[in-house]
């Protein structure tokens, strides 16, 4: 087996695309005949065989992380550069507790400068499906006829400098579809064949033992398929987060596809929104620097710099590991992103404000009732729409055509597109053109096609299409939301709300109907994402209006209160179901726990499961090379990535080793060390030792069998552990290990491990 899956983490070599290997996520309850190398004991194969058989573990693709683990390493005196007390290691001291700042602040500059490009470059490609501008075809028609008063007008409508392709309506539309349809395939083309990539899975293999004639595992085994470069990137940070690791998923490549992509993905008409790629590090502080990451990104997206901090910091689902250190950190980072940004001015206003508004009036108590109503309608659309979208995937995107081949349900998505926008001339610019019209104040002396239109007496045809663009958007959405491209959901849900808030104003007449178009724009958002206090502060920022923080207010809870009603998940949440991502909300799984009153025992698997994964160590401490090659093969067999073994002595618990410092440790032993060979695991190593000692975790944490399966979840949920050893209530004798995400147990002789994939496994059943 190959280096690459057995050493799994975020700087891994994925699997070829076409490399063949078992799914983990993908098929969590498909049964696989994984055999057991153990079978050479008083048992038979054929035995062993319909005994042992057991269910595949859901999330295997998935390396978790220890993060408590990671914070005893960070703080020992070599990584913190307290070894020594002269003037050089103090200097180095000093810079090592600089670098989190100094990292945070470079990511946040990076990551406006990203923005920058694909800002810049996404708004001149968008414009290139009506025309061009003649003095500079690099120039958005906005730069091109700036002064000109007929920007913003109807699409059809130009300036001397810009020339469209062509005058007739029909074939403008043929032009418009064609250039979008081009954009959506180059988008996904990049996406799916250059971040197409399998994720490493040690899935249950033949171990060298096990005659021909038993079929010890499935001898086709796929690995489960991840476009990494499509999509927002919310779902799976959520999982890096969290504790997991998915392979080269922050690779630059990663990032370069993504920004690409995203460029003409916005540029087809598709209702998508802005993506911003993230950085990495590793570890325990590579995940702090990500929840930093977040903010800057959204920071630089939405020009919502204290905006993007409230949402690390309020979505702990996102960032499950938010100290104050990282609050101020990504405060920092957003700072950074801003000035940048600011500086760069890809918009040429000057300003980080993108729908800057300036409605000149104040709302009554009456208008609160309007507020509520959009509100409920809000929440409504997120919960119908999470639903739907959810039913789409399941079921459309199951079908082979579609599954084998992502690009055609691109080219498809864009042409239904395309043929339901554009005839309608309020939905034919790229979503944040369509926003910053629709929220346009008429009451001064602003010369849009909205306004234009909203200054007729008859306006029955310009009320049909804001209700045949509230609907459309809807629908669009729900289909368009998880293709294969580098996609987000604010933008269209933005766009949604704010048509049907602008027709709910032309019934009133007190207000600028910019105001309710706001206000519905904020609580559709609401009730796709479930963003509370970070969306009232980012709808603050994106439009400059402090006046209606308190109807943005009323219209986020109601709405959020609506849709949790409908469908408790929002949009991040059924993209990862959709997805197979494995994501422990500890919120969420608690409240699944204290509706079954178990006990950790409840978990505990087969006892030859536990047979496999622990090794009796007599008492000098020294096994034989051959015995841990023996048991690698074993553990290699059972169709983990994570695993490891289980040290005892007279049942009790001795340590750990996990099963990838065990391969690295015996391939760095190489030839030197045969099969006859004592290798130490336990006690102090004698000169001429072959020594795995300091592979070893001595202090694993354990749980009693007795105890609440509540201590077990807050455990693996507050502390980000990897993995708990269970003991006897009354003799402290080991019973075995635990991992949170799997099942949660695996039962030992006397003992068990619980791991946190077992736990999100078992957590998974008690939805069902």
């Amino acid at each position: 087996m190959s280096r690459d899956l057995e050493h799994a983490d975020e700087q891994t070599r994925l699997l070829h695309a076409t490399f063949d290997r078992r799914s983990g996520p993908q098929e969590p309850d498909e049964d696989v005949h994984s055999i057991r190398s153990s079978s050479h004991g008083k048992y038979g194969h054929q035995h062993l065989f319909s005994t042992y058989t057991e269910k595949r573990l859901p999330y295997n693709g998935f390396v978790t992380v220890d993060l408590l683990r990671d914070l005893v390493k960070d703080s020992s005196p070599s990584s913190r550069g307290h070894v020594r007390k002269d003037f050089r290691h103090r200097l180095i001291s000093i810079f090592a507790s600089f670098q989190g700042w100094m990292m945070a602040a470079l990511i946040g500059g990076l990551t406006a400068c990203v923005a920058f490009l694909v800002d810049v470059a996404e708004a001149t490609v968008s414009d290139w499906k009506l025309g061009y501008c003649a003095t500079n075809i690099f120039s958005t028609k906005e730069n091109c006829c700036i002064n000109r008063g007929v920007a913003n007008a109807e699409p059809g409508e130009s300036c001397e400098q810009w020339h469209m392709w062509v005058s007739d309506f029909w074939k403008s539309y043929g032009v418009f579809l064609g250039f979008a349809l081009s954009f959506g395939i180059i988008s996904a083309s990049a996406t799916t064949y250059l971040t197409k990539a399998n994720l490493p899975v040690a899935a249950p293999r033949k171990p060298k033992n096990c005659p021909d004639n038993l079929a010890c595992a499935d001898k086709d085994n796929v690995g489960k398929t991840m476009y990494l470069a499509s999509g927002s990137g919310i779902p799976e940070i959520k999982v890096i987060l969290s504790g997991f690791a998915i392979p080269h998923y922050l690779d630059f490549k990663v990032l370069a596809v993504k920004a690409f992509g995203a460029v003409f993905a916005v540029a087809t008409a598709h209702l998508i929104g802005r993506c911003v790629p993230r950085f990495r590090d590793n570890g325990r502080k590579m995940r702090e620097l990500l929840s930093a990451g977040c903010s800057s990104g959204l920071a630089v997206a939405f020009g919502a710099p204290i905006g993007g901090v409230l949402f690390s910091y309020e979505r702990q689902e996102i960032s499950t590991h938010f100290p104050r250190k990282v609050l101020w950190r990504a405060f920092l980072s957003s700072l950074v992103a801003a000035m940048v940004l600011r500086a760069l001015n890809p918009t040429g206003t000057g300003k980080l404000v993108l729908f800057e508004t300036n409605y000149g009036t104040s709302y009554y108590p009456s208008h609160y009732l309007v507020f509520v109503f959009l509100g409920i309608v809000g929440g409504l659309f997120g919960g119908v729409f999470c639903k739907a979208n959810f039913l789409w995937s399941k079921r459309f995107r199951s079908q082979a055509l579609i599954k084998n081949h992502p690009v055609f349900e691109v080219f498809f998505v864009v042409f239904v597109t395309v043929l339901l926008q554009y005839p309608n001339p309020m939905t034919r610019e790229p979503g944040d053109i369509t926003l910053k019209n629709i929220l346009v104040d008429c009451r001064g002396l602003n010369k849009s096609w909205v306004c234009e239109m909203e200054s007729r007496g008859g306006r029955s045809s310009y009320i049909g299409w804001l209700a045949y663009a509230s609907l459309a958007k809807l629908v669009l959405t729900t289909i368009t939301f998880g293709c294969k491209v580098p996609s987000g959901i604010i933008i269209p849900a933005l766009d949604a709300g704010a048509f049907f808030g602008r027709l709910v104003g032309q019934w009133n007449t007190t207000l600028s109907p910019g105001i309710f178009a706001m206000v519905g724009a904020v609580a559709f958002l609401a009730g796709v994402s479930r963003m509370t206090i970070s969306l009232c502060v980012i709808m603050f920022e994106l439009t400059g209006e402090l006046e209606y923080i308190v109807p943005n207010m009323i219209a986020i809870i109601i709405a959020k209160w609506v849709s949790d009603f409908i469908e408790i998940q929002g949009v991040y949440d059924v993209a990862q179901n959709v997805s197979g991502l494995p994501f422990f909300d500890l919120d969420h799984c608690m409240g699944l726990v204290q509706e079954q009153h178990e006990q950790v025992e409840i978990l505990i698997p087969p006892e030859q499961t536990m047979k496999e994964i622990s090794l009796d160590i007599p008492k000098h401490g020294m096994v034989s090379r051959g015995v841990l090659d023996e048991k690698l093969e074993q553990l290699k067999c059972r169709g983990l990535i994570d695993g490891g073994l289980v040290l005892v002595q007279n049942d009790m618990l001795q340590g750990y080793l996990s099963e990838e410092e065990l391969e690295s440790g015996l391939n760095n032993m190489g030839d030197a060390c045969s099969a006859t060979s004592r290798v130490r695991l336990l006690g102090l190593p004698e000169e001429g030792d072959f020594d795995l000692s300091v592979f070893v975790d001595r202090t694993p944490l354990t749980i009693s069998a007795k105890a609440p399966m509540e201590y077990a979840v807050e455990m693996f949920g507050k502390l980000g552990l990897r993995y708990i050893f269970v003991v006897e209530e009354s003799t402290g004798k080991l019973v075995g290990v635990s991992s949170i995400l799997k099942w949660i147990t695996r039962k030992l002789t006397r003992g068990q491990v619980i791991e946190k994939k077992r736990l999100l496994g078992w957590l998974e059943s008690l939805k069902h």
